[in-house]
């Protein structure tokens, strides 16, 4: 009889739903050294539409992950976006569950 090896948690059971659409991690990662961007520069940055960031936004923004801002500049509306602390910390944690993952080893 041999000794079972002690069950291990596969690092996908890490990453953060919130984070799984490419649109969703392209902002977090894009807000990811902290600072705050405008919703144009950052939709021309992760090459996406005004529909699919704002959709993103409303859902990082439910999740707390986000900060938004609305203001005028030149009498035009703005938004400006930054990632929240808790923002930081999942996408911190999702990508090194992602990481993780591409360093699992196939145990014979």
């Amino acid at each position: 009889m041999t000794a079972r090896q002690p069950a291990r948690i596969h690092p996908r059971h890490r990453l953060d739903e919130t984070l799984l659409t490419p649109v969703r991690f392209s902002t977090m990662a894009a807000l990811g050294n902290g600072s705050e961007v405008d919703f144009a520069t950052l939709r021309d940055l992760i090459e996406t539409d005004d529909s699919a960031l704002s959709k993103a936004i409303s859902r990082l923004e439910a999740a707390h992950y986000i900060a938004v801002r609305k203001g005028y500049v030149a009498n035009k509306p703005r938004t400006w976006l930054r990632a929240t602390p808790a923002g930081l910390k999942a996408l911190r944690i999702h990508i090194e569950a992602l990481q993780a993952i591409t360093n699992v080893q196939i145990v014979q």
